[in-house]
C-alpha cells in the first residue's frame, strides 16, 4: 500500500480532508484507516481557528484527531517571532482567535493597536478581519515592526467556491507599507519545520491538494508528496507544473493512500507527434493522467510546456 512507506501523513485540511463544513468524499474513512498504520498530523495554512477548534470539527466529520494532531501556520509564525524578539514582547495581531492564541502560547503579548509599540505584526486571514485592524497594522509596520504573514495562498477552497485567502489580504499592508512580509505558511520552510518538531517525524509523506503550497513545500524540504485532486489543483495545472510543484505522486482522493501505487502505467500510453502530446487507452481515468504528467515532465525538463502542446491529451482525459 502506498501508506506502508511512511511513518506520518502530514496532511492539508482545507480542499484535502474537507471543504467549509463538509468532508471531502473518502476522506473520513481512508483517515480512519489509516490511524491505524502511521501518526496523521493535519498541517494547515488556515490561521484563523485554534487547533482545538480544527480537532472538534474532524472528529464532527468522523475523523480521528486531537488538538495536539494540529499544525497550523499560526503556530509557525508565533515561533518565528518567539526566535528573534524577547519574551512577552508585544505582538500586533491582525487576525483571528488561532493567530492570537498561538502568539500567546509563545510567551508572547498580543495586542490590537500600533500604540502599544509592537516588535512585529502578523497577519493571518479571519472572516471578520477589519479595516480598523488591517490599518493598525500598517501603522505598526510604518513605524519599525516586523511584517510577518501566515500564509500566501491567494485563495482558499471552500464548499461555495475559492474565496479570497490571506495572501490577497496581506497585500492590504503591503500595498500601504511598500514592505513585504516573511511568510511562514507552505511553501516556506518555518510550517514544516513546526510539523517535524511536532511530530518527530523521519518518514514523512506531505499530502494536500494545492501545487504552489502543499507540494513546493515538500519539494523545499526534500520529501515525498501527494496530490489529491480534491481541492485547488487542476489536471491542467498539474501537466504543466514546474519541476518544484511536481508531485511524487497523483491521485483522485486519500482512498489511494490504502492501494498499491503502481511503478508502471497501465492500460495507457502517450506519445509525441508533431510537438504536441498525444494519450490513448482505456484504464483508469487517473492512469491515463499519470501516464500524460511522466511524458510531459520528461519533455518539459526544468522547465515548463505551454498548454496549447498538452491539447490532444488534455481533450482525450476530456479536462
Amino acid at each position: 500500500m502506498l501508506i506502508d512507506g511512511y511513518d506520518t501523513l502530514l496532511l492539508d485540511l482545507d480542499g484535502v480532508v474537507y471543504l467549509g463544513k463538509r468532508a471531502v468524499p473518502h476522506a473520513p474513512q481512508a483517515l480512519a484507516k489509516a490511524a491505524e498504520r502511521a501518526r496523521l498530523a493535519y498541517v494547515t495554512n488556515n490561521a484563523s481557528r485554534t487547533p482545538a477548534a480544527i480537532a472538534d470539527h474532524l472528529i464532527h466529520l468522523g475523523v480521528p484527531a486531537t488538538a495536539e494532531d494540529v499544525v497550523t501556520s499560526a503556530q509557525a509564525a508565533a515561533r518565528l517571532i518567539a526566535e528573534r524578539v524577547e519574551p512577552g514582547a508585544s505582538v500586533l495581531v491582525v487576525g483571528g482567535m488561532g493567530l492570537r492564541m498561538a502568539v500567546r502560547d509563545r510567551g508572547l503579548r498580543p495586542v490590537s493597536v500600533a500604540a502599544d509599540d509592537p516588535v512585529a505584526v502578523v497577519q493571518g486571514i479571519a472572516p471578520d478581519l477589519s479595516y480598523a485592524l488591517l490599518s493598525e497594522g500598517a501603522l505598526a509596520v510604518r513605524r519599525g515592526a516586523w511584517f510577518v504573514a501566515a500564509n500566501a495562498d491567494a485563495t482558499m477552497p471552500t464548499a461555495h467556491g475559492e474565496l479570497p485567502g490571506n495572501g490577497a489580504m496581506v497585500r492590504v499592508i503591503a500595498a500601504a507599507t511598500g514592505v513585504e512580509p516573511v511568510y511562514a505558511g507552505k511553501p516556506a520552510p518555518p510550517l514544516h519545520r513546526e510539523s517535524m518538531i511536532r511530530t518527530g517525524a523521519e518518514r514523512p509523506l506531505v499530502v494536500g491538494d494545492r501545487l504552489d503550497t502543499d507540494i513546493e513545500g515538500a519539494t523545499n524540504a526534500g520529501v515525498d508528496s501527494l496530490l489529491v485532486l480534491t481541492g485547488v489543483a487542476t489536471p491542467r495545472e498539474v501537466l504543466t507544473a514546474a519541476p518544484e510543484q511536481r508531485p511524487t505522486y497523483l491521485a483522485e482522493d486519500l482512498s489511494a493512500l490504502h492501494r498499491p501505487y503502481p511503478s508502471e502505467r497501465q492500460g495507457w500510453q502517450a506519445w509525441w507527434s508533431e510537438g504536441r502530446l498525444h494519450l490513448e487507452g482505456d484504464g483508469e481515468w487517473i492512469e491515463g493522467l499519470r501516464t500524460a504528467c511522466e511524458a510531459a515532465w520528461v519533455a518539459a525538463g526544468e522547465g515548463r510546456l505551454d498548454e496549447d502542446r498538452l491539447k490532444p491529451a488534455l481533450d482525450t482525459l476530456r479536462v
